[in-house]
């Protein structure tokens, strides 16, 4: 089995390396194509008005000076088109992608961008503690990696679906499992733009949360990762809605 690992933090982030161990426990037949930069937060987007640079670093080892999705297209499009990639795999995110990140996150961008060009795809994050950067239980991933990743192949990843697995803050041994489950909502009221002023009197300005207690819904992402679970979620890249498509159409009919 081909595998193809990018992600968004770029090509020198700890989490990188931890979806090399993930995909090297799979397979001997590792390709790495990730973001020369940081590229978090930057969704599906290409780089249309600028060339992409490609740097060999060792044997299977690239970097783009692009985006995630620009990775992947570089990757399955140029680097292997000859010998396609079986499965692609995207992060390990610093960070949880859940609920509204969902639609914000290059690592999860990646992965639809591999199922878009029909290699089946899989999104891997890890969440850590709120202000705790320094002190991500990358173990946690590294230890269960393989055999998540594993059971998703082995239970079929059907076309047009990308699966999206975060795993929880939590030392490898008190994984309380694995969970299925919905997309989250969290409540972006708390959302805001925090204002501030340089040294020259000039103001910029940083998108900031409030703190804040949320009780997640049962049966979402964000309910598995606080019970300590590995929360894994389907999601489609049709967005459209099917109930009111048939509502609209009725509606506007004539």
């Amino acid at each position: 089995m081909r595998i193809l690992i990018t992600n968004d933090d770029g090509i020198h982030a700890p989490g990188l390396g931890v979806l090399e161990t993930i995909a090297r426990g799979l397979s001997d037949d590792v390709v790495v194509v990730a973001p020369e930069t940081d590229q978090s937060g930057v969704s599906h987007s290409l780089s249309l008005n600028d060339p992409l640079r490609l740097r060999q670093i060792s044997p299977n080892r690239f970097a783009v000076k692009g985006t995630p999705t620009d990775c992947v297209i570089m990757g399955i499009k140029h680097i292997l088109r000859e010998t396609r990639p079986d499965l692609v795999l995207s992060g390990v995110n610093r960070g949880q992608n859940v609920a509204e990140d969902v639609t914000y996150s290059g690592t999860i961008a990646a992965a639809m961008e591999g199922t878009l060009l029909g290699v089946p795809s899989i999104a891997l994050s890890q969440a850590y503690s709120r202000g705790d950067h320094e002190s991500i239980r990358w173990d946690c991933a590294e230890t269960h990696g393989a055999r998540v990743v594993q059971r998703l192949i082995e239970a079929g990843i059907p076309p047009g679906i990308v699966m999206n697995v975060n795993f929880p803050a939590v030392a490898p041994d008190e994984v309380a499992g694995l969970a299925v489950c919905v997309q989250g909502q969290r409540n972006q009221a708390m959302l805001d733009v925090d204002r501030r002023v340089d040294g020259r009197g000039n103001p910029y300005y940083w998108l900031a949360f409030a703190r804040g207690r949320v009780v997640p819904a049962e049966g979402t992402d964000l309910h598995a990762l606080a019970d300590g679970k590995v929360a894994i979620t389907p999601l489609r890249l049709d967005l459209t809605d099917l109930p009111n498509l048939t509502r609209l159409a009725e509606a506007l009919d004539g």
